[in-house]
């Protein structure tokens, strides 16, 4: 068994994961990560404000599911 080789190899791996994503993201990476944004913000005041009003720089509308009364 080489010890110093595979204290290499992980070495190597801490690095790649280390690094940063440079891919673009895709337009269904951003959906899911505005959906994420909305489903946290749903009990804001202020962000029902700014989805009452339409405040938005999105393409596509916020879609907000909140809970049922059975969830609570």
């Amino acid at each position: 068994m080489d010890v110093e080789r595979i204290i290499d190899e992980i070495a190597q791996l801490q690095e790649m994961f280390e690094a940063p994503d440079i891919r673009p993201l895709s337009t269904s990476d951003i959906t899911a990560a505005n959906r994420r944004h909305d489903e946290m913000l749903a009990r804001s005041p202020w962000f029902r404000l700014w989805q009452h009003f339409g405040v938005c720089c999105r393409a596509e509308p916020s879609i907000i599911r909140l809970p049922g009364p059975e969830a609570r």
